[in-house]
């Protein structure tokens, strides 16, 4: 379900202050947070954020597509490491469907 309308989108109080300081000063650093859930407004525009993913921080810069979701939509929290091994090595052996004569 998602925010009612007159509320307007959610953004985290801190990640405000911490853009304001940003815009302030001119640094070009990527803003760390936590605040995956925060909608990314227009004033993100042109930002980097490090979004917390579980164990790490993955690096998100903000375009103009983005404005609307959600900062945690752009840091996915599972890594794929490839199916395992031993299913690849049954399959290409051969053995499986070969009926064994006797």
């Amino acid at each position: 379900m998602s925010r009612s309308s007159k509320k307007g989108p959610y953004v985290n109080e801190k990640l405000l202050k911490k853009i304001a300081k940003q815009r302030a000063t001119g640094k070009n650093d990527a803003i760390r947070t936590w605040a995956r859930s925060s909608s990314i407004s227009p004033e993100m525009v042109g930002l980097t954020f490090d979004v917390h993913a579980g164990k790490e921080f993955i690096k998100v810069f903000v375009t103009e597509s983005m404005v609307g979701h959600k900062l945690g939509e752009f840091a996915p929290t599972r890594k794929f490491r490839g199916h395992s091994r031993k299913g690849k090595i049954a399959k290409s052996s051969g053995t499986a469907g070969r009926v064994l004569s006797e």
